[in-house]
């Protein structure tokens, strides 16, 4: 211990003051108060005796004192009692007073009782406590102890006053450059999250993709509020879950990633979505999360988390949530600032979703068009459905009967019969007829691309798919899909299709996110599918599905009565699309076309009025009833030409007398009594092109 000073000589006057020189230089350097503490002690332990030095700062708003600094020899980590009140310290005192105080005996002392009782526990007999005060503030007190009595003088305590001043001075510099660092981080913090609202700002206009705009508002967002993990969640189509749209989570354990499901029910997210209210968390407690949500959040580690609401025009789109690996990391005054930042994210969202949305029904609409476009080319793009016989009357009564409901129809018969036209009219008299009627021929697509026009794919599913694709029955949403030649779909994708009936969801090639249709299903078959279910060609369980009301149209042959009206629909269509006029069928023409059996049907008929119109000079159809011989007259099917050959035959002879010229005056289109793309598009469709030279 440190013996008590006599009464000082002018030498030792003299170093004392060089000694409060230095200390003053080095206390101006300095702006760590840990650092400046060490000095202050180091240099004034030379120059005045002491065992024990404390400074104290008072806290005038707040009514406390806190410890700055406490050194006591021969006692490390000594501490004042956190309970102290301030008017139970010297500092107090001093700081009311602003003037030292000094106790020569700590023993006999009864103003302070606790304070001087934690004097004699380190063995301290006198103190000299002396205030610290500058021009512009007090700050608390200086003190000093000894392990001797009655150890500071008069003049002892006049130095000291020098040496409390200035430290206060350099205790006020490191203080006000404190304040400052703590400000000029403030400002920096306000600058940054600023700088986040303008980035999400910014971000509304200038990307309209919806997970790219969360991607890149989530990394911003968890770079400024300082996180390790920031994501977006929003609702998946059923409505009980959250799917993590967008993260930012370069730490990640391997917990969660982007696409994550999690219950709405038993997590913290599910409580924002349902509440619309902010959220603070801790460490997970598993008696308060689902197992799920609590081996995520545990595995990862986090400690504090906060959730906010992304809510617009009073309706919760979503939640914003930040994670943080260390305890109690987020504030009221974050939650401020976040709720103004998930404002933002949630017009981002509602714009992206309409824009989405608005994106997905032009798609719909293009795609629409581009179906009606080919209709209305359609060969088979009849305005009504011509007859009045007692077995179509049957038909119409159950397309009437069938309509109004959503069952599945399955139309059969054989080929040509127009079992398109049954299911058109069945969509028409159905609530659904506003909405689209999508065909498609499951015999005429490939079977490695039917699965993509059924349900679509994604950009990259396949090789050549550069390009989304909506399919059939999400292009049907709340319309018809038409299956044509339901027969011809291979068996691997049966299940698919069952799918679609029986639960209305599919995923596109390519994606594992679960779409929903409402889409209304209509086959049509020439097959026997109870056969080919016996011979495992055919998904019992798909038949059955499709087999719930069965419509059967019925050939041709069967129908002789209609025969003449629709001779007569199908010569003014085609008059009226070839530009000529036709006013007289002979009836020994419909007759002979009443009695023929038509095996190819009604688009057999259509195929021979057509050409009969083409060939017909005047305005009495011309029908060459001798190529109708049916088998049964004599004539045999591998010597008979067909109609389409005869027709070839007479268009090649025409071609080869015009040397395969086309038009003008003397060319083939005029000899055979139409215009030049009429006799192009026969020429195409018989397969007739011109040789090469």
């Amino acid at each position: 211990m440190n013996a008590p000073s006599s009464t000082p000589s002018e030498a030792q006057r003299a170093a004392r003051y060089e000694a409060l020189l230095r200390v003053l230089q080095m206390l101006t350097a300095q702006r760590d108060p840990k650092a400046l503490f060490r000095v202050l002690t180091g240099e004034l332990r030379h120059v005045v005796a002491f065992d024990g030095i404390c400074i104290v700062l008072y806290d005038e708003a707040a009514h406390k004192i806190h410890s700055y600094m406490l050194e006591i020899m021969n006692q490390p980590g000594a501490v004042l009692p956190s309970d102290l009140m301030p008017e139970e310290t010297m500092t107090w005192w001093v700081y009311q007073h602003q003037q030292p105080l000094v106790i020569p005996y700590v023993d006999v002392e009864t103003r302070f009782p606790r304070m001087m009782a934690l004097l004699k526990t380190y063995r301290i007999q006198s103190v000299c406590g002396l205030p610290l005060t500058t021009v512009h503030r007090r700050l608390g007190g200086l003190i000093i102890g000894s392990a001797h009595p009655d150890a500071y003088s008069e003049e002892e305590v006049c130095f000291l006053s020098l040496v409390a001043d200035q430290v206060a001075l350099a205790i006020e510099n490191a203080l006000n450059f404190e304040a400052a660092q703590l400000a000029q981080a403030a400002l920096q913090r306000n600058n940054d999250r600023l700088k986040l609202i303008l980035d999400v700002n910014n971000s509304l206009v200038s990307n309209l993709e919806l997970r790219d705009l969360l991607r890149a508002i989530s990394a911003s967002v968890r770079r400024v509020m300082h996180c390790d993990v920031a994501g977006v969640a929003l609702p998946d189509a059923e409505g009980d879950q959250l799917r993590l749209y967008a993260l930012d989570f370069p730490d990640s354990k391997g917990f969660v990633q982007e696409g994550h499901l999690l219950p709405i029910e038993g997590s913290p997210l599910g409580r924002v979505f349902q509440t619309g209210k902010p959220l603070l968390q801790g460490r997970p407690d598993p008696t308060e999360l689902a197992p799920e949500v609590y081996r995520v959040a545990a595995g990862e580690g986090f400690a504090s988390g906060c959730t906010l609401p992304l809510i617009s025009r009073n309706r919760i789109l979503g939640v914003l949530s930040l994670g943080r690996r260390q305890e109690n990391a987020f504030t009221q005054e974050d939650v401020d600032f976040l709720a103004q930042v998930a404002s933002q994210v949630a017009i981002a969202v509602e714009n992206a979703l309409a824009y989405g949305q608005i994106a997905d029904l032009k798609d719909q609409l293009a795609q629409e068009k581009l179906y009606l476009e080919d209709e209305i080319r359609s060969e088979l793009n009849f305005e009504d459905i011509v007859g009045k016989s007692a077995e179509l009357r049957r038909v119409l009564q159950q397309v009437e009967t069938v309509a109004p409901t959503d069952a599945t129809v399955l139309i059969y018969g054989e080929t040509g019969t127009g079992k398109e036209l049954i299911a058109r009219a069945i969509h028409q008299l159905s609530p659904r007829h506003p909405n689209a009627f999508v065909k498609l021929n499951c015999a005429a697509i490939p079977s490695g691309l039917l699965e993509s026009e059924l349900f679509g794919h994604e950009k990259g599913a396949f090789t050549g798919a550069i390009t989304q694709r909506i399919g059939r029955f999400e292009l049907a949403h709340r319309g018809t899909v038409f299956l044509d030649e339901i027969g011809e779909i291979p068996l691997e994708l049966q299940p698919k299709l069952l799918r679609v009936l029986q639960d209305r969801e599919f995923e596109r090639l390519g994606s594992s996110r679960t779409l929903r249709t409402d889409a209304r299903l209509i086959a049509a078959t020439n097959r026997d599918l109870s056969a080919l279910v016996d011979e495992q060609r055919f998904r019992a369980d798909l038949f059955y599905r499709l087999n719930v009301f069965p419509v059967h149209v019925p050939p041709l042959r069967k129908r002789p009565e209609d025969i003449p009206l629709l001779v007569r629909h199908f010569a003014q269509q085609f008059a009226r699309r070839l530009r000529k006029t036709i006013e007289t069928i002979p009836s020994d023409t419909m007759q002979g076309l009443t009695l023929y059996p038509w095996p190819g049907n009604i688009r057999e008929l259509q195929n021979i009025i057509e050409r009969a119109v083409i060939l017909s000079p005047g305005p009495v159809l011309q029908v060459p009833l001798s190529d109708l011989k049916p088998p049964a007259m004599g004539a045999s099917p591998k010597n008979r030409d067909t109609l389409e050959e005869a027709e070839r035959k007479h268009i090649l002879s025409v071609l080869a007398e015009t040397n395969w010229v086309l038009g003008g005056p003397n060319g083939a289109a005029v000899r055979l009594g139409m215009k030049r793309s009429t006799l192009q598009f026969r020429m195409h469709k018989l397969g007739i092109f011109r040789p090469a030279k």
